[in-house]
Parts: structure tokens; sequence; C-alpha cells
């Protein structure tokens, strides 16, 4: 049997012509120990790091598929925590750029992500309406908090105490107990959704952001204050099992002994800032010194305020007193002086207006960095692909906002909607709304940006030297690239220059608009009047004059037919010589948006807005099949050159590639995360080159591996099966709801894929131990020693024992993926892991793994353990020896943490006995200086 058609694969290659997209929130991030220099930014599935100062990409931190939504540094400035759509939140070291730690547990968007002060601990809240705190250095999950009603918009950690605040669209701000994992406190205060909140104020006032203009400001009272802080008896009351979510009234009063969670805290309203903007808070943040209070609706404009501190207030409030004595002075002149003059403090006293930022464009996220000679840096990524860092100096008296750079050349403003590939493979030309730019192909550096109308088509003029821009005006545009300047704008068509076609002889081209008319075109060479040499320019020779107006153009191959698409959903074909009308094209149920004719002339394809490409023979007109392409509509179409294999980009957000020979859907590049405008395939086939609405360009590359269809279709049977798989129901466990999950982690076929592997090592186990009893009987009859056959697992793994190789899988485990590999094991397994886990525990080796694994196994399988009189034994053996070996490792901990403490004691003396010698060589140096001034002065005088 002979070889099938072979196939070469494509694979995406790049990422550019992207700044920021707009679904994640920029942050400011610590590099090579430089604060307020670098910025991460979300960019579709990937994080860049841009540096500020020059305004490169210095690291892209690569995702996998779904879009960012969430970004959060840590607070030693050596890592990032990235949600993304789906749920999932990855942690990269910004030093190697790795992600090593993944956390599965939302089912829904991250939408808020706040690492605890240590960065110990990280709070991720989503669309799901749930909270989960992660574990950071231990990678696995800790808790998950129930009881937001909508998605969750802010979580933060109290620095002093185990707490966390989280706020929702539900209109709740919700209190929790990290200690009992329940919530003690609900504030109902507010009637829309509150998108946003800050603690200032040394953690005592905390201010909301809703879906109105005021920011309402909230008091907090500890009352573990209040109390008695060596009584016990608050620790207990906090912790009760029973309480249940209190909803509090808005102003109403509250006192201790009336509401039990109040043993807590308490919260009184404040009052209200008010804001300039009219609609909803977008983003509310403080910067990490507490200081300053910034906010924006949906609007271009920053709102900053200034939280002032108890001794700047105690100024002011005398200042205010001072005043309102003098005025009750002058008032008493006539009358009695009244004697008691005082003076209210209120919440404008404390929060200060300081400025407004009015940033070029719509503000999407923000990040601010204070630095204490009062100077503040605030970051913006624009929702027009844009990012502004604006300086603000917050200690003058009315201080103004001064944009120090912006990120302007890595990206266009809007829709990229043509994309064009010079002769050599090298350049492309990508248009948009308001300019052009060309980039390197293989460096994806931007090389020229010129500006333009809104383009709507672009095609490179033979030579590689001018390119042509058909706008939305009926404009054509000619440039040349050398200069980067506009040689000349002409008045084409009376409507939308929807489409050009080049004519095969390179002479021409012709072009097709919504007045209904066809253009010829002819290059030519004029004289400037500004200079003596010739430049190109265009002439028009003939017009096609048609009854529905022109969406798409193309020449044959030969250039004996012009291929025109209508708006009456058909395709018309002239002869180019004489204009005669030769075919019609109709069978599509909405207007053809793009067609292209193969490199033979012998067929041509047609993709619609009906979601439909039909394949045609140019010869009789004949329909050769029609095709299902995209789940939208189809919006750009082009043969690869030199074959009859051609790519579909539609609004679904995927590129197809199709065999126009054999009919066949080869394969689907993935990867958009918005409708696709326009695509480009290179001259030589090897590059394609697509645009989005997502405002990323994308290179897809040809590689030299072969495609077979029939593992093409197989991977994405596999793949669909690991979807459903991670898909399906949670199990149960006793004393649980169906789809209420106790548990931090989800289940994902990596964790299924865990369990197997745990499953297979001990299936090994059982066989090995069996042989080996057999290996012993056979040894004992022959009365001498016979060899065993080692099994080749283990021997790859170095001769180890069967025990130890369950063991190795067990450490092989991902230690996010741990828990959830062991819910879905079967009991069968867990007697044989419980002996084994008693021999590991006796043998002193991994005992946090093994005490982690053998605490959950019997948390979710206690009754089935307690009720086996085999395992009973097992379990007083385990009880010993974890008791035992558990202190032995605290002992571990304790010393090694004394001696810890003893260096660092050392390192202070040290470093102080360096400190004192260093001042007083200082104050030598000094006094050494002085002396010989005296002496100078005394020798002049």
């Amino acid at each position: 049997m002979g070889l099938t058609k072979q196939y070469l694969r494509y694979v995406a290659s790049a990422v550019f012509g992207l700044i920021g997209s707009q679904k994640g929130n920029i942050v400011f991030v610590t590099l090579r120990g430089e604060k307020g220099r670098y910025v991460a930014v979300p960019a579709c599935e990937h994080v860049f790091i841009w540096d500020l100062r020059k305004g490169e990409k210095i690291l892209i931190l690569q995702g996998l598929k779904q879009e960012v939504t969430c970004l959060c540094p840590s607070p030693d400035g050596l890592h990032l925590a990235v949600g993304y759509e789906d749920g999932s939140i990855r942690i990269f070291s910004l030093l190697s750029g790795e992600g090593n730690i993944t956390f599965n547990g939302h089912k829904a968007a991250i939408t808020s992500l706040k690492y605890d002060q240590l960065g110990g601990r990280l709070a991720s809240g989503s669309k799901d309406t749930d909270v989960i705190i992660w574990d950071v250095i231990n990678e696995s999950g800790l808790y998950r908090l129930k009881g937001h009603k909508d998605a969750v918009t802010q979580a933060l950690f109290l620095r002093e105490r185990n707490l966390l605040v989280t706020s929702g669209k539900d209109t709740m701000v919700k209190w929790w107990d990290l200690d009992n994992q329940h919530c003690f406190k609900t504030m109902v205060g507010h009637r829309t959704e509150v998108w946003g909140l800050v603690l200032v104020s040394e953690e005592k006032r905390l201010i909301t952001g809703a879906a109105d203009s005021e920011l309402r400001a909230w008091d907090i009272a500890y009352l573990q204050e209040i109390d008695d802080p060596e009584e016990p008896e608050p620790k207990k009351i906090k912790g009760c099992p029973g309480r249940q979510d209190t909803p509090e009234a808005e102003d109403g009063p509250l006192e201790a002994d009336e509401a039990s969670e109040d043993r807590i805290l308490s919260c009184k309203k404040a009052g209200s800032i008010m804001r300039e903007g009219r609609d909803r808070v977008v983003n509310l943040t403080v910067d990490k010194t507490g200081r300053i209070l910034a906010c924006h609706g949906t609007d271009s404009v920053l709102e900053v305020f200034c939280v002032l501190s108890k001794a700047e207030i105690q100024k002011k409030m005398d200042k205010k007193l001072k005043k309102a004595r003098k005025k009750a002075k002058l008032n008493s002149a006539s009358g009695e002086e009244d004697p008691e003059t005082s003076v209210s403090m209120t919440l404008q006293d404390e929060i200060h207006r300081v400025a407004n930022i009015k940033t070029s464009s719509k503000i999407k996220s923000f990040d601010l960095i204070h630095s204490p000679q009062g100077e503040l840096k605030a970051v913006f990524l624009l929702q027009n692909n844009l990012v502004e860092l604006y300086s603000l100096n917050t200690s003058l008296p009315t201080p103004q906002p001064v944009r120090t750079s912006r990120i302007t050349i890595g990206g266009h403003r809007s829709d990229v909607r043509t994309l064009s590939f010079s002769s050599d493979n090298i350049a492309v030309l990508s248009a948009s709304a308001d300019s052009i730019k060309i980039w390197n192909r293989s460096t994806l550096q931007c090389i020229r940006t010129m500006p333009c109308e809104y383009a709507l088509c672009s095609f490179f003029v033979p030579g590689d030297r001018q390119v042509v821009i058909g706008t939305k005006t009926g404009n054509l545009q000619l440039y040349d690239l050398a200069s980067g300047n506009l040689l000349e704008t002409i008045a084409a068509h009376d409507g939308a220059l929807w489409s050009m076609s080049l004519s095969p002889d390179q002479r021409g081209f012709v072009t097709g608009g919504a007045d209904k008319a066809v253009k010829f075109w002819d290059f030519e060479l004029v004289t400037d009047k500004n200079s003596t040499q010739k430049r190109l320019s265009v002439r028009q020779t003939r017009t096609l004059q048609l009854d529905e107006d022109v969406l798409c153009v193309s020449y044959s191959p030969n250039q004996k037919l012009l291929a025109v698409s209508l708006l009456d959903c058909t395709v018309k074909i002239f002869y180019v010589d004489t204009l005669k009308f030769f075919l019609s094209l109709y069978g599509h149920k909405l207007p053809v948006i793009c067609m292209d004719i193969s490199h033979d002339g012998a067929l041509i394809v047609t993709g619609s807005a009906d979601r439909n490409v039909k394949i045609w023979g140019l010869d009789f007109g004949d329909c050769h099949r029609s095709l299902f392409a995209h789940d939208d509509s189809v919006m750009y179409l082009r043969f690869v050159p030199k074959s009859h294999l051609f790519f579909t980009a539609g609004k679904d957000r995927k590129i197809k590639q199709w065999d126009a020979d054999k009919f066949e859907h080869i394969q689907t590049l993935e990867g958009h995360h918005q409708e696709i405008w326009c695509l480009a395939v290179s001259p030589n086939g090897d590059y394609v080159v697509s645009a989005s609405h997502d405002k990323s360009l994308r290179l897809w590359e040809r590689t030299r591996e072969p495609l077979i269809l029939e593992e093409e279709r197989e991977m994405q049977r596999e793949a669909e099966y690991e979807d459903s798989v991670a898909k399906e129901d949670q199990p149960a466990v006793a004393g649980e709801t169906q789809g209420d999950n106790y548990f931090t982690g989800k289940k994902t076929i990596e964790t299924v894929k865990a369990a197997e592997r745990i499953m297979e090592a001990i299936e090994l186990y059982r066989e090995e131990t069996a042989k080996m009893k057999e290996h012993r009987a056979i040894c004992r009859a022959a009365g001498k020693e016979v060899p065993l056959p080692v099994n080749p697992i283990l021997m790859a793994h170095g001769n180890i024992l069967p025990s130890a190789y369950v063991l190795e899988t067990f450490k092989g485990v991902k230690s996010s993926e741990l828990e959830e590999a062991l819910l879905v094991l079967p009991f069968s397994y867990v007697p044989d892991i419980l002996k084994l886990f008693n021999e590991f525990i006796q043998m002193g080796s991994d005992i946090e793994l093994l005490c982690r694994c053998l605490f959950f196994l019997l948390r979710i399988h206690f009754g089935q353990i307690t009720s086996n009189q085999m395992l009973v034994p097992v379990i007083e053996k385990l009880k010993e020896t974890t008791i035992s070996k558990v202190r032995q490792v605290q002992d571990v901990i304790g010393f090694n943490m004394a001696g810890l403490d003893y260096l660092k004691r050392e390192c202070e003396a040290k470093s102080e006995v360096m400190f004192f010698a260093e001042a007083t060589s200082h104050l030598e140096e000094k006094r050494r200086k002085r002396k010989n001034r005296k002496k100078m002065i005394l020798t002049l005088t």
C-alpha cells in the first residue's frame, strides 16, 4: 500500500503586537533589585515583563491556553502569582521565568489574588463564589471558604490577626476567622455590588468602593483589645462551631453583648468620601505604605487621596481649633465670650484629595508605588493596548501629575484589519484604524510606524519598497517604506474600499468598493514637484460598474479572469480583457466575505458569513464541495502558495487548514481569545500571520514534522476525553452533599493520572512480594540459592525494593495534586498503603509527606478503616511510630531554629560592631577636616 498524502504541521511560533490585554491587572514587579522600573502585564495567555525606562519586553512568562485574569506579586518580590480564566493559578519565579507551582481548585475565572504579609499563604477569589486559601510553601490547598452568592471581587489578609476580609458582587463584605475557617461577620451596608476594598490607618479603617460615586469608610474596633488581653475567653467564643453568617444593619448601633460574632471586632460606618466619577468603582487600591489611596471608574481619570497619619491629623485639628477660637473671639466682641470652642473631626480631615491623573484613554487597571521621598509612581494599562507611567510629588501643596514614559511601539491602538507579507517573506505589514506598522518577521520588532486612515486592505508593491493601503473612506494611500512618508492619497471609491488584488503581471492592481464599482489601476512613475527624482504613483485605467456593493476581488493567476464577490451572496466571474460576464457562482445564503483562486487557476474557494466554505471549479463554475467550516462567520481565506491547501479564519477564534482536493480538514490552530479579522500566508508558505480582536498578532510556522490525519483525530479524541474526565462529578465523601466540595483541589486529568501511578506501583509491589515468597519456597526446596528475575521497572530505578518504588511514586506526585489523587484511589489499595507507611515511618524517611497522606486517608476512609478488624493492629503500630517520629522531627526543627537564632544574634552583634566602628571613623574624618579648615583660615588671616 502506498503512502497517503503527506501534510506538514503548522505550530504557534510567537505572539506579538500586544502590549497588554484587558482582562487582567497590571502590577509593579521587583527585578534585579530595582523597584518601580518593571511592570508585569497580562498578554492573552502569557505575562509580559516590560522595562518602563527602555520600553522593552525583557521577560515572557509562558502560559498554556487560558487567558490571564489576575496578577499578584509576592511580598519578597521573587515570585508572581498568575490566575487564569479556567480557575487555575500558577506561581512563576521572576528570576528564572518558570512556573513551577500550579493550583487547581476553582471552577471559573480567578478574580482576586492576595498574599499574606510573609508570602506563605495565598488567598484566591473566583467567579465560582468560593475563596480558597493556599499554602505556597507546601504547594497545597489549606481550605475553601464558602459564603458569597456571586463572584468574589477582593480578598485581603489582616497583618496582625489571622483574619480575612472579602467582598463580592453579592453586595456583601464578609469577615472570616482563619483559625476555624468560618464567617463571623457579614456587612450588608451596601445596596450594590462591592467592587473593591482596602484597609488603611493601621487596619483600623476599611474603605469600600461600590457601583455609586461614594467610597464608604468603616471604623474597625477589635474587641479583644478592649477586653483584658490575658483573658483567654474570646478565643473560645471565637471558635463556636454552630455559628452562621449574621447580617448587620447599615448604621444600627452594635453592642458586644448583643451580637455574639462581635466578640472579635465591630464595624461602624464612619462616613463617605465622594468621588468625582459618577459610575462604578473599577479598581480601588492602596500603596504598600497605606498612605496613598487611589481609585478609578470606567473613564480615564484616576482619583488620588492621601490618608493622613495621627500626627498630621492632630496638627490639622490644632490649626482648625485656633481658627475657630479666633472667629469666636471676633464674634463675641459685642456679646459674652464662649469659653468652650470645639471642632469636630470629619472623614475629610483624615483622607484628603491629592490630585486627579488624566490618562490618554480609558483605564483598565493600575498599580501604585510610593517612595519615602514623597514621589508617587502610577502605572496604567489602558483600553487601547497601551501602558503609561505617571509620577506625582505628593509632598507639594498642589502636586501636578507628569507622564514620564509610555509603551506604544509594540502594538496598535485598535484592531488590526489587514495583514500582508513582503515578497521575501521577511517583512509583515499590519494596519489598523489609525496606523500602519511594518514588523521584522524573524525578530518580531516593529521597524516602521506610519499614521494612516482606517485601513481595510493592503499589499506590498512589487520590489517591497512601497505599500498600498485601501481605506474605509474609499481612498488609496501610497507609502514609501524607506522614509516612512505618505507619497500620495487618491480618492478611488465613494464608499469603503473593501478589497484589492495585485495583477499577476505585477504592473497594476484591481480594487472593489461599496460604491458598486470595480476599478483597474496601473503603476506609473511620475516626477515629484519637490525633487528632480521620479516617484511611484498609480493611474486608473478602467471601471466595471455593477448592481451590488463589491466585497472582494481576485485575479486568476493567468490574468484572464477576475472574480468579484457581491452583496447579493453571489460571486461573478468576468473576462479581464473585455470585462464580459463569464460565470456566476451562487449557493451561499449570506454574502461572500473572502475568496481566493488556486495557483493553477483550477479552483476558487469562497468563504461566507453563513459559516460555510465552498470549493468551485473555475472552468465550469460547478461546486465541488460545501464544507461547514466554522461556528461563526468565515472572515478570511488564503491558499498556501503552489498547493491546493488553504487556510480559513473565523469569528469562532479558530484558524483551520483544509485540503481542496480531498475536501478534508487537516488541522486547527487555536490560540486567539477573540474573533479573528484577517490572516496572511507568506509567499513561500512557511509562515502564517493572523490578527484578532484580542489585539494580538500571532505567527504560525510550518515545521518539518509530518501530520497524519488519523493520529490528529486520535489526539483530538484524547483531548476531549481528558476534558470530560476533569468535568465529571467530584467523588462524594461521607457526610458531604453531592456537588459541595469540602476539599480545596479539583479533579483534573493530572490527579487521575497520579492516582493511576500510585495504583500501578502498589500492584507491582503486590506482584513482587508474591514472587519473593515463591522464590524463597523454591530456594528451600532446592536447598540452594536460585537467581531471582528482577523486574525491569525496578531495574530502571536502580534495582530498588518494591516498597521503595511505592515511596518514590508518592514523592513523584505534585504536592498540589496529592489530596485529589488520594481521593480518587479505591479503598482496596488503602490497607497495603497503611502497612507500607508503617514501614517507611519506622525507617524515618519523608515523615512530613507520609503523615500528610496518612491523615488524609484516615479522614476520608475513617468508617471503613475503623470497622476493619485486620487494620486495627496496623493502626495501633502507626500510632506509636508516628507520634515518636514526629516528635523527633520537631526536635530537629527546634534545634535548627535555635541554631539559626544564635547565628542571627551573632550577625547582628557583628554588624553593630561594624556600624560603631564606621561611625567612629566618620567622626574622626570630620574632626580632621575641621582642623584642616581652621588651619587654612589661620594661614589666610
